[in-house]
Formats: C-alpha cells, structure tokens, sequence
C-alpha cells in the first residue's frame, strides 16, 4: 500500500510530517509564552537546554529562579538548592529527554527520508560511500568537545571554544550540528550537480566530509600541541594509536569480509563492498577500546583507559571474571568487546540481502549508514582521543 493511500486521498506523507512538525512548533512556543513556568520553565529548559548550559560552562548544574539563570559548581548546592524546590538542571541525561530526543530524531529522519524522495537522492550505492567521512568527522568533532573541557581542567587555561559557541559541540546538540553540516554539504552537491559544475553530486559531498574532516584534525594537532600539552601531563601527539589502529581495523575487516566472500558469499551478497565498510568502521570501534584499555602503555602511550560505554564497561568487567587470570595477563580483558562488534557487523551485513536493496534501496542505504555511524563515531572519538592524549 503506498503512503498515500495510508494517510487518505489529498494528504500525502510529507504535508503530514509538515503539519506534525508545525502543531508541535505552536503547542511548545506557545505553551511557553502563555505558561512560562510551566512550558519552558519546569520541561524545555530543565531537561533540554539547562543540561546544556550547564555542561557548557562546566558547572554542576545551573539553577533558574525569576527568569534568571546561576552556574553552580559545588554539587552539595545544587542538592539544597533542589530539595528547597529551585529548578535545576544538571548536565547529562534524564528519562524524559531522552524520550524527547528519541522522538526528535525518529521524526527528523522521517522529515530526511521524505527530502531525498523528493529530490530522487541517496538511491546508488555511491551515495552512501560519499557520507562515510562525514561519520568520521562527527567523531572527531566530540574530541574537539573533549579537548574543550580538558582545557578548562587544566588551571589557568581558558575554554578553546568559549560559550555560547560550545554549545554547538555538547551532546546530544552536537549530533544536531553535524546533521545540520551534513544535509547543507548534501544539497549544496545536488545544486552543483544540477547547475552541471560536477557530473555526480556525490563527489563533491565526498570533499566537503573530507575537508570538514581534515580541518577538524589540523585544529585538534594544532591546539593540542600548542596550548594543552604544556599544562595537560598526556597531551600530545601519538601516532602509533591512529595507525595501529587503523591498520588494525583494516587488517580484520579484510579477513572477515574476503573469508565471507569465498565461504559463505551470501552474507555479502547483498551489500557487497558496503560491507567490509560496515566492518571496518565496528572493527575500529572495537580495536580502538582495546588498544586503550590493554596495551596502551606497550605500545608507547603514557597513559590507559577506562571505558566510557556502559556496555562496553560490562563486557570488560565480565570477561575479567569469567576468563583464566594467565589468559587476562596475558593478552587483557577487552578484547571480548572486539569481538561483539565485528560478529555483530557480520550478522548485521547478512541481513542487508539483495532483496532489501531491491524493495526500498533509498532506506536500505539510510540504515546502513545509520549502523556505520554508530560504530564509526565512537571508535573515531575513542582513537583520537588516545591520539592526542585528551
């Protein structure tokens, strides 16, 4: 049945999602003009934007009273000034906007999907290999969030990117800022295309990820080198994680993906060289966490970490229990999670058959780079941010 016919003759999908997105735009903007405290106040401020300003300044929580907002950083302060009734946001995640970004993002891609229908996008597989570094440049950019707060750890440093700029680069905002920079590069290589500047609108798409990829890096060196390794003990630059890692990822995602290929060809039959993408960018998310967390200091790093993901903190905890202490000693205890994520990868490409590309390539291609993403981002993060010593 198409969409069409779903929502009844005259109204298609996406005047749909326009007026969804516009009743929600006047019960919100509305509601907080009407009932301030209510509205903005006690939801959209507590949950949403006051975690924000927050994080933003480094604060423990920020509280609003009277229309005005204080930065606290002593959280004994923030706890009396929430047991007296204050509104107060802590940085950080709560149930409630986690449903609210839940549902955001679920309607965001809707409204995305709805804009590539329309302009006849993101149908050949090429379009999807010309995002990829758009999703390394994603996770380069939470560094950039990292090494803005290291900097304000480190005494007498100033914030690298000052607020309210930094905003831009807080999560869950930062997610909405590189979508923003992603869907602005895409059309800007469709209007190219179609002024007939460029044959194919997926090279340029390709540059303009590569070149915000590439700046963000230079920055990241350049900042790193200069203004933080001089007051940060690990700050610098240690290249042997990037390559190492790299070649890592590449090295096990090429003997997976080419063992499927003369094995068992029909995991890979449907997504063909996507996959060894997919693979690779969940190898290097894996490698990454490994390399960190076991033989940092083998291999020239003067420094270890602890894993930031709670499931990847599980899988480290659990295998430290279950595994033989000789097996622990020797070769550690992350290397479980490893191997979580390229099994999962596999079974994930074994899914993507001939016959999904063929019944709805366009959301076929969105999901996968969706599962890129999801392995790629953290892994990019978690390997430079070992690369640079944040």
């Amino acid at each position: 049945m198409e969409l069409e016919e779903r929502f009844g003759a005259g109204l298609s999908p996406e005047r749909a999602w326009l007026y969804v997105g516009i009743a929600a735009l006047v019960v919100l903007v509305g509601g907080s003009l009407v009932f301030r405290e209510l509205v903005y106040d006690q939801f959209l401020w507590q949950y949403f934007w006051g975690p924000v300003v927050a994080d933003a300044n480094n604060a423990a929580c920020a509280v609003r009273a009277g229309g005005s907002v204080d930065l606290v950083y002593d959280p004994a302060t923030c706890a009396r000034a929430e047991a007296t009734g204050r509104i107060v946001a802590e940085p950080g995640y709560t149930l409630v906007s986690e449903v609210g970004y839940a549902a955001t993002l679920v309607f965001m891609l809707a409204g995305v999907l709805f804009l590539l229908r329309r302009l006849d996008l993101v149908r050949e597989r090429s379009a999807f290999f010309a995002l990829v570094p758009f999703m390394f440049f994603g996770g380069a950019l939470r560094v950039v969030e990292d090494a803005n707060d290291a900097a304000v750890a480190a005494s007498g440093v100033d914030q690298l990117v000052a607020y309210p700029l930094n905003t831009l680069l807080i999560s869950p905002v930062i997610y909405f800022t590189v979508f923003a920079i992603t869907l602005a590069s895409l059309l800007a290589a469709v209007w190219l295309e179609r002024a007939d500047v460029v044959e194919h609108y997926e090279t340029p798409l390709a540059a303009f990820g590569t070149v915000f990829l590439l700046g963000t890096l230079a920055y990241l060196y350049v900042v790193v080198t200069g203004r933080l390794e001089a007051v940060l003990p690990n700050a610098g630059f240690y290249p042997q994680m990037l390559v190492l890692t790299v070649l890592l990822s590449v090295f096990i995602a090429g003997v997976v993906y080419f063992a499927a290929d003369r094995y068992a060809p029909e995991i890979t039959a449907g997504t063909g060289l996507i996959a060894l993408v997919v693979l690779f960018a969940h190898a290097l998310d894996g490698v990454a966490n490994v390399i960190a967390a076991d033989w940092a200091r083998e291999i020239g790093l003067p420094f270890e970490y602890v894993p930031k993901h709670p499931i990847n903190e599980f899988i480290i905890e659990y295998s430290s229990v279950v595994l033989p202490e000789g097996v622990v000693t020797a070769i550690g205890s992350a290397w479980p999670f490893l191997l979580v994520k390229v099994v999962a990868a596999t079974l994930v490409v074994y899914i993507f058959d001939e016959t999904v590309f063929e019944e709805s390539p366009r959301y076929a291609i969105l999901l996968l780079v969706a599962i890129v993403a999801v392995g790629l981002g953290p892994g990019t993060r978690d390997m430079l941010r070992a690369t640079f010593g944040i």
